[in-house]
């Protein structure tokens, strides 16, 4: 196969390296998500389970994460070698020969 085949890799490392990040975002909602479990069985704190953190905070970065991983999906790399400089068919053509 040529260099100029149109079949590659669907993701580059650009889109991996997003994904990660997405990746460490979701894990990190997941992780502010736990704990507001008591020692005592017998006794109930709603402000513990219920906190701004596990309620409010946590899911808005846990979807957060998710719509970052699809953008990174989606997502094309700028190829800084190729802009605005023509490909060899393209030079080709609109090259006249003159004689």
């Amino acid at each position: 196969m040529s260099n100029n085949s149109k079949f590659g890799m669907p993701l580059q490392k650009y889109n991996y390296i997003l994904l990660g990040i997405g990746f460490i975002v979701i894990i990190l909602g997941f992780i502010l998500m736990i704990g507001g479990h008591s020692t005592n069985p017998n006794t109930f704190n709603a402000d513990e389970l219920f906190s701004f953190r596990r309620v409010t905070l946590a899911p808005i970065l846990i979807l957060a994460g998710f719509i970052f991983e699809i953008y990174a999906i989606m997502a094309k790399p700028k190829d800084k070698e190729n802009i605005g400089t023509p490909s060899a068919n393209e030079k080709n053509k609109y090259r006249k020969d003159y004689k």
